[in-house]
């Protein structure tokens, strides 16, 4: 295992954050005892239309990490300008997270393949705030379509400039389950290292290894939740009753709200969205919403928008509820001891489903330190502790 921490042996890498969120990019680093976290901005939009401090996960953040991060909006600062406005002064700056907004990529809005996202653009900025920073390694997490979708111009511009700028880039698509997530999750990871240092990546840091399934589960997840997890455990009231009673009717263990159309009462239970679909017989990506989760698959994606059963497949296996905040936490990947701030509880789910997990930052933190130190991390040392991957879910492949 890499050294512990102490004050004779302080973490010698220096680490900012950009877009930091609630901290689940942070998270891997701030518990790796070779990094320190150095800066974090983030300017708290909850909704384009709600403006700056909506969202509050600087609470959170600072909660966690220590460090109260910069309300910064990051689209109208300078990369010149940068270093200043995070009081970094002269400090080295050994690997720089920036992680723009991911909705304007993301398929989950159907207009994003025909309309380029104002947003986007900040990717390229994240190019150029890297070579201001005169950071050794940039790391980023996106939506698939970043590196392969209609605008994917973006990531190529930010590509360009850091190679231009004497960098070694890898951008890969991946389901982060391949990596011990306990959720169906796709997403961009992107890998830049200045020359010569050696450029690693997930792949080569799992090459010869993989997860046994049974890690990946939700049970494996739920069952990994201390009795006494810190921070806030709770679950939404139903805003309706008639949303009680269609949960309540919908098979445990993976079921959906097709099975309420073989039901006498199918009529009261369904809505008159899902009554349409029923009659045109189209239902596209519409049955996971009021679904359930199913106790040994994975979980479905984690959006931010999971504070409601009727966003996606999150009530719970069994019992008739939302999948509760430290659950939802828990499969995407977050410690149990990390603590949610804020005075929302929507907030608070927002900040879950927004987050890079933090099992991947952790391996993420390691595929750094591998760069920084020439030393490959064990596959034990791939495991963050709190999480429900434990080393013996890590098996070399025959």
């Amino acid at each position: 295992m890499p050294p512990a921490r102490s004050s004779r042996n302080p973490a010698p890498f220096g680490v900012v954050d950009l877009f930091s969120g609630a901290g689940g990019m942070s998270c891997g680093f701030h518990r790796h005892p070779l990094f320190k976290l150095l800066a974090a901005a983030d300017a708290e939009i909850g909704k384009p239309s709600t403006g700056r401090g909506t969202l509050q996960c600087n609470a959170t953040y600072e909660r966690n990490m220590g460090l109260k991060p910069h309300q910064l909006d990051l689209g109208t600062v300078k990369p010149e300008d940068l270093r200043a406005a995070l009081g970094l002064g002269g400090k080295k700056v050994s690997v720089l997270s920036v992680c723009p907004p991911c909705t304007g990529f993301s398929r989950t809005n159907p207009q994003n393949h025909l309309r380029d996202d104002v947003r986007n653009s900040l990717v390229r900025c994240a190019a150029l705030f890297a070579t201001a920073l005169n950071a050794d390694i940039v790391v980023m997490e996106n939506a698939r379509e970043l590196i392969r979708g209609n605008f994917k111009s973006h990531y190529d511009a930010f590509r360009v400039h850091l190679e231009d700028s004497g960098y070694e880039v890898s951008g890969q698509s991946w389901l982060l389950s391949r990596f011990g997530l306990p959720q169906v999750r796709e997403r961009a990871i992107v890998i830049a290292a200045k020359r010569p240092l050696e450029l690693q990546t997930l792949e080569t840091l799992w090459d010869g290894w993989t997860v046994r399934p049974a890690a990946t589960t939700v049970r494996r997840a739920f069952r990994a939740i201390a009795a006494k997890s810190t921070g806030r455990d709770a679950v939404p009231r139903f805003t309706r009753e008639i949303v009680e009673r269609r949960l309540r009717a919908i098979p445990h263990d993976g079921g959906s709200w097709l099975d309420l159309t073989r039901r006498r009462d199918a009529s009261e239970l369904l809505t008159p969205a899902m009554q349409r679909m029923v009659a045109k017989g189209d239902f596209g990506s519409h049955p996971d919403v009021y679904g359930r989760m199913a106790w040994d698959r994975p979980a479905p994606t984690i959006k931010r928008e999971c504070a409601h059963t009727g966003n996606g497949r999150y009530a719970h296996p069994v019992e008739d509820r939302l999948c509760s905040l430290r659950e939802m936490a828990t499969l995407q990947g977050f410690p149990n001891d990390f603590v949610f701030e804020g005075r929302s509880l929507s907030n608070s789910y927002r900040h879950i489903g927004d987050a890079v997990p933090p099992l991947i930052s952790w391996q993420l933190a390691c595929v750094c330190a591998w760069m920084l130190t020439g030393k490959r991390p064990e596959p034990a040392e791939f495991v963050m502790p709190g999480t429900q991957l434990k080393s013996g879910d890590i098996a070399a492949v025959r």
